[in-house]
């Protein structure tokens, strides 16, 4: 099993610059393959699976406990294409949490601590995204974002943390009004990719 394998187009360790885990020290495993199709994605070169060389869990998971990290960010691409439940038994077996960022539109397949669910208008959710996140994070391209937000964070469980966060190319129009909206509505916090500020992966 631990022979199972994924399309890993790159792997580092880093700080995680966003959502509810932003400051923290984190091994990002970015996996290939994407059909959601974001037209402002930053990392487009990662829907392609076929371009990158696949990786089996016991390779990755050697990588990982070489580093630091208290924690595996497993990310995209889409992660949730594949199932990923051999991963994070690995990973858990060397004591690492193990978190995943997924647009929700596929099921979550796997064992995870810390699952972050960025719905993308371009993919509609999978309904069973929604009882188990531990993490809203919507991005925020224009006004009209904030009521697609609001109806995602309807469907969450209770405990749920709520983020918005601006589109990296339109912060400087985008992020005053974010500050008036969480003012307004203070159950929703601000993610701002604070990895781009301080310069890290």
């Amino acid at each position: 099993m631990e022979n199972t394998s994924w399309p890993i187009m790159e792997h580092f360790y880093t700080i995680q610059g966003e959502g509810a885990h932003q400051g923290c020290a984190a091994y990002f495993v970015r996996l290939g393959g994407c059909d959601v199709g974001c037209h402002w994605c930053d990392v487009k070169d990662s829907w392609d699976a076929s371009q990158w060389p696949a990786m089996t869990a016991s390779e990755i998971t050697k990588q990982i406990t070489k580093s630091n990290a208290p924690i595996t960010i497993i990310t995209g691409g889409e992660p949730a294409m594949y199932d990923l439940s051999v991963l994070t038994t690995c990973l858990h077996e060397v004591g690492q949490k193990t978190h995943i960022e997924t647009s929700g539109a596929y099921p979550v397949k796997g064992d995870f601590d810390w699952i972050t669910f960025s719905p993308k208008k371009f993919k509609k959710p999978d309904e069973s995204i929604y009882p188990i996140a531990h993490e809203l994070k919507v991005v925020i391209f224009n006004k009209s974002d904030f009521k697609w937000a609001e109806e995602h964070a309807s469907k969450v469980n209770s405990n749920c943390k709520l983020f918005l966060q601006p589109e990296w190319s339109k912060k400087e129009e985008i992020l005053p009004l974010i500050i008036e909206y969480v003012k307004k509505y203070p159950k929703w916090e601000i993610s701002i990719q604070a990895h781009k500020y301080i310069n890290v992966p």
